[in-house]
């Protein structure tokens, strides 16, 4: 069931990435919560359409939309005036980011969030990232996984994730930065482009009456959660959580075979051979957010996807 936070809201949030998928349902329930929010965002992937439902109803002051690039200097003079006791930097990392470049660049805008942090006397950084790149292939036997387990870094993207992780823990111990990483499993919802989740592409495909790829025989799991249930866990994280890192998701395993006839997908989808760094199954144990964050996902993946249907 969704529970609000027990806590005090922080009174400003500064939100990189505000403008993307997931960054603006985060915008929407922070300011629900009744934070000030600014959302900083180049817009390379990002949309202000996303922000539309934030921008009608944000009250006057509450909401302020930077277009710029993290890494440029303009950045940290944003951070120092605008003061924020939070940042959350979202979609630094896709589970198929796999580019030099982009793994780069995310290293990059972690380092320029913490050092703008320092300058402005931030008291805590929010990360999210996908926890798909961080363990590699895990036996049926030991899901879902917990955060105990030995992390085995898939590909750049994980090794980036773990040099990430590395550097909050570096600015905690030296700058007394306080931080919490969210390790998300596949999270979909309303705003998702087709081509960026799988859900969102089966529900595309559906409507249109096309037929989707599958990769490989889709009897791979996954574990989906609704970006709702994802957003109030990233708003606890505000107050709580602090030097964890966290798993985020719903504890089930759902084949891609399953989803698609959840979807209501009745004809056959072609299929295709699965990429090499494709996990076979995936799930996270959600018991440490339950104790620290005081958290669980409450949405079905079947009611997240009529969610979907109906908007």
């Amino acid at each position: 069931m969704n529970q609000r936070n027990v806590a005090q809201p922080p009174s400003a949030v500064l939100v990189v990435g505000g403008a993307g998928f997931f960054g603006s349902h985060i915008v929407d329930r922070l300011l629900s919560d009744g934070s000030r929010v600014d959302v900083v965002d180049d817009l390379s992937s990002g949309s202000l359409a996303n922000l539309s439902s934030a921008r009608t109803s944000a009250p006057d002051g509450a909401l302020r939309i930077h277009t710029l690039d993290v890494t440029i200097p303009e950045f940290g003079e944003v951070v120092r005036l605008r003061r924020p006791e939070v940042m959350y930097v979202t979609s630094l990392l896709t589970p198929t980011t796999s580019d030099a470049d982009g793994c780069t660049k995310a290293y990059a805008v972690a380092v320029a969030v913490y050092e703008a942090a320092v300058q402005a006397k931030v008291g805590k950084v929010v990360i999210t990232l996908p926890a798909a790149v961080l363990y590699g292939e895990v036996p049926a036997r030991e899901m879902p996984i917990k955060e105990d387990r030995e992390r085995r870094p898939v590909g750049l993207a994980g090794v980036t994730a773990m040099a990430i992780i590395e550097l909050c823990e570096l600015y905690r111990r030296n700058h007394d930065i306080e931080f919490t990483v969210l390790a998300l499993s596949t999270v979909y919802g309303t705003r998702q482009r087709p081509d960026n989740n799988v859900v969102s592409a089966f529900v595309s495909a559906v409507s249109t009456g096309a037929s989707p790829n599958i990769s490989g025989d889709g009897k791979q799991t996954r574990d989906f959660l609704f970006v709702d249930d994802a957003a109030d866990a990233a708003s606890r994280a505000c107050t709580k959580g602090g030097g964890l890192v966290l798993h985020i998701g719903s504890g089930q395993q759902t084949s891609i075979k399953d989803l698609w006839a959840l979807v209501g997908g009745g004809s056959a989808a072609q299929t295709s051979p699965k990429p090499a760094h494709h996990l076979q199954r995936f799930a996270l144990s959600t018991s440490r957010a339950r104790l620290h964050l005081g958290w669980s996902s409450w949405t079905s993946i079947a009611e997240g996807i009529s969610q979907i249907s109906a908007s």
